[in-house]
């Protein structure tokens, strides 16, 4: 297969200072080899971008852990106390959205639209800085696209020539974030010959895919 590398190889593709798209929904759908991996290898000064930040040993707690991320940009934080103590502290920049302007701003960059237009945040904190629009007597923020030099994504199946397919929840930012970096990385649970994928059931094509991150021996 020719996509295929290790999680070492991988984790040597991503430098310090990348920002880096990480999939999954507290915990569900999150590449954790490849998390730890990174963890390990000590990278800094990252930009993260996640839903959230699950639980201190969960998800992309290990980057935290180790002290990986400068910035993050999630939608929830709550439940991570290692993130909490740096953002308090001032080590950890974060910038919080709205969980549905989160997924619209990585699509919108995947798609290749200069931005997205939502009510969610008129009015509050979140509207600082940025430009109203006024359609038909309403006022919208426009938002802009969210990328990254990486994605990092999770996938229950994928073939010899990088289709994918997930599992139940486990979807989640998967295919959004698939779109909308410069290269994507994938940590599948098996990789299966072209044709044991229903073409249904393929959520995110080969040809967005850079990298399979094949199993250790």
């Amino acid at each position: 297969m020719h996509l295929a590398i290790s999680v070492e190889e991988a984790v040597d593709l991503i430098p310090d200072g990348a920002t880096v798209m990480l999939s999954g929904f507290m915990g569900v759908g999150v590449p954790d080899g490849i998390v730890h991996a990174l963890a390990g290898a000590g990278k800094r000064e990252l930009t993260l971008i996640s839903n959230d930040t699950a639980r201190d040993a969960t998800g992309p707690g290990p980057l935290f852990a180790a002290h990986c991320v400068k910035k993050l940009i999630c939608s929830h934080m709550g439940l991570n106390t290692i993130v909490q103590a740096q953002f308090a502290s001032g080590e950890l920049e974060v910038e919080l959205v709205p969980q549905g302007t989160l997924v619209e701003r990585i699509r919108a960059a995947g798609v290749g639209l200069g931005g997205i237009l939502t009510p969610t945040g008129v009015g509050t904190k979140v509207a600082e800085g940025k430009e109203i629009v006024t359609l038909d007597g309403k006022d919208f923020l426009l938002e802009k696209p969210l990328k990254a030099d990486f994605a990092l994504i999770a996938a229950r199946s994928c073939d010899y020539v990088g289709n994918l397919a997930y599992m139940l929840t486990a979807t989640n930012f998967n295919p959004i974030m698939a779109l909308a970096a410069e290269t994507v990385i994938c940590e599948p649970e098996e990789i299966v010959p072209v044709g044991m994928i229903p073409p249904d059931l393929v959520k995110t094509p080969g040809v967005l895919v850079d990298h399979v991150i094949r199993a250790s021996a």
